[in-house]
């Protein structure tokens, strides 16, 4: 729970979102290359913030790993995106 404890914290911080799911998909990855026998390496994070408003796919997801650089560079091996501006996730 330490890395997604993380993510949800750093992302909080960084984008106040409106809503904010991190899924830990590492189970599913079990033996892979990159999956850790402890887990917490792979995730698929649902965003929905104020913040992306007029970013575009690319703008949002290099603010996530702006928000994220640690987790990339130690624990995280995969991330799944799903990053949406408030008026998008109420359209």
């Amino acid at each position: 729970m330490r890395v997604r404890k993380a993510i949800e914290t750093k992302l909080t911080d960084a984008l106040n979102p409106k809503h904010l799911e991190v899924i830990d998909n590492s189970a599913q990855h079990a033996g892979h290359a990159g999956a850790r026998p402890e887990g917490e390496s792979h995730f698929a994070v649902v965003v929905v913030a104020d913040a992306f408003e007029g970013q575009n796919r690319v703008q949002r997801q290099r603010m996530v790993y702006a928000a994220l650089t640690e987790e990339m560079a130690h624990d995280i091996h995969a991330l799944e995106l799903k990053t949406l501006s408030s008026s998008e996730a109420n359209s």
